[in-house]
């Protein structure tokens, strides 16, 4: 029998050895010649786009010319398996056999899905496929950042130059583990220029940042990416957020005169005891939401960096957060964005979509994709600034780390 062959086993060892060397282009090929061995008789690899409205196929040199090429993520089977993280059958299967849509997760990083039909079905096909989506999603997210086929794909529209730089600069937009899960988001995708955010990770501690640079042009564009690689540079010299805010300003006064600046929150999360520190740099404060509603915090604010106008003190401060408390900073493209002739999108508005979807489960990545969304569609896919929104969910303290 095939529960008793380990034939998934052997397809993933044989994968192993030779999908380091495999270049993205040629993994359908690879991955489907050797998903045989586990008795799959086609897979296919698609991969989300920047706005994580639909999937897209990656073809392979064998792929056959009537393969669905695009897959809508909005009322389909396909892009509900996408959106909950849960293997589907395929609605209409193959003519012999079973298919099932396999979603393909980087830990929680949602790459894409993958279409895998097999001869039979049960429980171990089913987990000797989603092993497989895991292999494939590791070894995509591996090869996409030196993939032009990759960016390709990933777009639906060419990327202005700032949006270029601007997401090669930030961190993937989701990150998740035992402690925090950490989604974010930039629009217009193709066409930012001043907005940026940032976070990390060191031991205990999540660091998060927001920064909104002064303009729409590309130059907004390198004063974000300078801040932050400046607040990075400090931070990773152990400066907390006063003294990181001083290199910012420094750096920014230094190289740009006083002809740009940003404003910026720079925040810590520390997991250990959910303690939240923060500091306003002439920007928004942050959100807590929590039981569908938003606590608004409140903390005096610092000029914004790169004005010269330092001598106004930092003030840090702290909320106490309870497990399941969702972070949320944002810049003021978002709650300022109005409709031509038409009302702000506003605060209230913003938070009542983050907190619309609290009975239904969804993870932090699949509510940051649904508000953005939601607020394109508001403003009929035309934003005149730049609009970002960060949120980080602590999970609770976690297992003990080492010391």
């Amino acid at each position: 029998m095939r529960d008793q062959d380990n034939s998934g086993e052997r397809m993933l060892a044989a994968l192993l050895k030779v999908i380091g060397t495999t270049a993205l282009d040629d993994l359908p090929d690879t991955v489907s010649e050797h998903a045989k061995a586990a008795g799959f008789t086609e897979v296919r690899i698609y991969v989300g786009d920047v706005e994580r409205r639909a999937l897209h196929l990656i073809a392979g040199a064998r792929t056959g010319a009537a393969v669905e090429r695009v897959l809508k993520i909005e009322g389909t089977d396909a892009g509900r398996a996408y959106q909950y993280g849960t293997i589907l059958p395929v609605g209409t299967p193959p003519a012999e056999g079973v298919a099932y849509w396999v979603p393909m997760f980087n830990g929680k990083e949602r790459l894409g899905l993958m279409f895998v039909g097999a001869v039979e079905d049960g429980e171990t096909v089913r987990e000797d496929a989603t092993a497989l989506a895991t292999l494939v999603a590791l070894a995509v997210s591996t090869k996409r950042g030196h993939s032009d086929t990759y960016a390709r794909l990933n777009r639906t529209q060419p990327m202005n130059v700032a949006a270029e730089a601007q997401w090669q600069l930030i961190p993937p937009r989701t990150y998740t583990d035992s402690r925090v899960a950490v989604c974010a988001t930039l629009e217009p995708s193709y066409r930012i220029s001043g907005d940026a955010y940032d976070y990390a990770t060191a031991g205990s501690l999540v660091y998060m940042s927001i920064f909104d640079a002064m303009g729409h042009d590309t130059a907004a564009g390198q004063t974000a990416a300078l801040a932050v690689a400046a607040s990075r540079s400090a931070r990773r010299r152990g400066a907390g957020i006063p003294e990181t805010g001083a290199v910012i300003e420094e750096e920014l006064g230094g190289q740009l005169g006083d002809v740009r600046y940003a404003t910026a929150v720079l925040a810590v999360l520390d997991t250990a005891s959910g303690l939240l520190t923060w500091a306003s740099f002439g920007h928004h404060p942050p959100l807590v939401l929590r039981d569908g509603a938003a606590i608004k915090l409140k903390c005096r604010p610092a000029y914004p960096l790169g004005t010269g106008l330092g001598d106004l003190e930092t003030t840090l401060c702290h909320q106490q957060l309870r497990p399941g408390d969702r972070v949320t900073l944002y810049t003021d493209g978002i709650t300022e964005a109005r409709r031509p002739h038409g009302q702000e999108f506003g605060l209230d508005r913003f938070i009542s979509v983050l907190t619309q979807y609290p009975d239904d489960g969804l993870s932090v990545s699949e509510t940051v994709r649904r508000f953005s969304h939601t607020f394109l569609d508001y403003h009929q896919g035309e934003l005149q600034d730049d609009a970002t929104v960060l949120l980080c969910e602590w999970l609770g303290p976690g297992p003990p780390l080492a010391e």
